[in-house]
C-alpha cells in the first residue's frame, strides 16, 4: 500500500500516559494497606508489579505504534485460532480465582486469555467486515458470520465463567458489526433473541441472580452479595468535592475488597473527590474523542474498523466499571483501562493503544 505515514496523535499518547501515570499512584495508594500484611509483606509489592506491566505495556505500545497497521490484517485469521486455543488451554489447565477459571499460571505471574480474545476478535472481526462490507446487510449471509466470530470466544469464556469479558467483547463486537452498515431491523431481531439468551445466562447461576439483586437493592443483603457496592458508595460519598487527600482513603483500610483492582474508581473519588474523578472522566473522554476522529478519518475501511474496535473496548470497559463503582450496574468484575490493577488487561490496552496510534500516523 503507498500510505504517507506521519506522527502520531501526540493527544492520544498524552491522555494513556496522563492515565497510567495516575493508576500506578492510586494502585499504590489503594493496595499498600492491604500489601503491607501476610503473605506480601511489602507495601509496594502491588505498585512494583504494576509498574512493570507498565514499562512492558509502553514497550508494546512503542512496537505497535511503529508497526504498520494493515499487517494485522494478515495476521488477524492466526491471531484469532490462536485466541480460541487459549481460550481451551484455560478450560483445561488454567488456575481457578474466585470461582472463575481464566487465568494461565506462569511462575510468579498469570495471563487472562480472555483479554487477549478481545484484540485478537476486534482484528478479525475488522479483517472479515472490511472483506465482506456489501454482504454485510444480508442477514443470512452477513450479519449472522459477522456474529458468529465474536460468539465462538464469548461461549468459550462464559464456560469459565467471565460475564465481564465476555460482554465488553460482545458490546465491542455489535458496535463494529453495526458501524460497518448492518441494518437496524437485523439488530432488533436479534437483540431480543440476545436479551433472552442473556436473561438465561443470570437465571442459570445463582450467584449472577444475587448481583442482579443487590445491583437493585444492595442494602437487603448488606454483608454479603451489597456488601461491595455499599462499601464503594461509602467510599464515594465522603470524598466530596476535593476529597480526603491522597493516601487518606478509609475504605481502603479492609473494608472495599481488592480496592486498587475494580474498585480503584471508588478509592480515587474518596481520595481526589469530584474534581480528580472527574478529571479522569475527561482524560478518558479525551481519548474516546481522538479514537473516534483516527476511525473516521483512517484511509481504508479495515483501518477504521479496527480503531473503532480498539476504542469502542476501552470505552465500554469504563462505562460498564463506573457503572459498577457508582452503583448503577451490577457487579461484573470489569477492571478500569489503564488505573486497575493487572498485567494482562493493561498491557492488552496498551497494545491496542500503539494500533491506535499508528492508523493515526496514516489519518487523513
Amino acid at each position: 500500500m503507498s500510505k504517507v505515514r506521519s506522527a502520531p496523535d501526540f493527544v492520544i499518547i498524552f491522555a494513556t500516559l496522563f492515565l497510567l501515570g495516575i493508576g500506578i499512584v492510586m494502585v499504590y495508594s489503594a493496595s499498600a494497606i492491604v500489601a503491607q500484611k501476610a503473605p506480601f509483606n511489602d507495601p509496594y509489592f502491588f505498585a512494583k508489579r504494576q509498574l512493570i506491566f507498565a514499562l512492558l505495556g509502553i514497550t508494546a505500545m512503542y512496537v505497535t505504534m511503529n508497526i504498520d497497521y494493515w499487517v494485522w490484517k494478515q495476521w488477524a485469521k492466526p491471531g484469532f485460532y490462536a485466541s480460541i486455543g487459549l481460550l481451551i488451554l484455560v478450560l483445561i489447565v488454567g488456575i481457578e480465582v474466585n470461582g472463575s477459571k481464566s487465568w494461565l499460571g506462569f511462575g510468579a505471574f498469570g495471563i487472562q486469555p480472555g483479554e487477549f480474545a478481545k484484540l485478537g476478535v476486534v482484528a478479525f472481526l475488522a479483517r472479515w467486515l472490511s472483506d465482506n462490507q456489501k454482504q454485510i446487510v444480508l442477514f443470512r449471509k452477513g450479519l449472522v458470520p459477522a456474529l458468529a466470530i465474536p460468539l465462538v470466544c464469548f461461549a468459550l469464556i462464559m464456560l469459565q465463567p467471565d460475564l465481564g469479558t465476555g460482554t465488553v467483547l460482545m458490546g465491542t463486537a455489535v458496535v463494529m458489526i453495526f458501524a460497518s452498515g448492518a441494518k437496524i431491523s437485523h439488530f432488533a431481531a436479534l437483540g431480543m433473541v440476545g436479551v433472552a439468551g442473556f436473561i438465561g445466562l443470570i437465571l442459570s447461576a445463582p450467584y449472577r441472580i444475587k448481583r442482579i439483586t443487590s445491583f437493585l437493592d444492595p442494602w437487603s443483603d448488606p454483608l454479603n452479595t451489597g456488601y461491595q457496592i455499599i462499601q464503594s458508595l461509602y467510599a464515594i460519598g465522603p470524598g466530596g468535592l476535593l476529597g480526603l487527600g491522597l493516601g487518606q482513603s478509609r475504605q481502603k483500610h479492609l473494608y472495599l475488597p481488592e480496592p486498587y483492582n475494580d474498585f480503584i474508581f471508588s478509592i480515587v473519588a474518596e481520595e481526589l473527590g469530584f474534581i480528580g474523578g472527574t478529571l479522569i472522566l475527561l482524560l478518558f473522554l479525551l481519548l474516546l474523542w481522538r479514537g473516534m476522529r483516527t476511525a473516521i478519518t483512517a484511509p481504508d475501511l479495515f483501518g477504521s474498523l479496527l480503531a473503532l474496535g480498539i476504542i469502542g473496548m476501552i470505552a465500554i470497559q469504563v462505562v460498564i466499571n463506573i457503572g459498577v463503582v457508582t452503583g448503577m450496574f451490577p457487579v461484573t468484575g470489569i477492571t478500569l483501562p489503564f488505573l486497575s490493577y493487572g498485567g494482562s488487561s493493561l498491557t492488552l490496552m496498551l497494545t491496542g493503544v500503539g494500533v491506535l496510534l499508528n492508523i493515526s500516523r496514516f489519518s487523513r
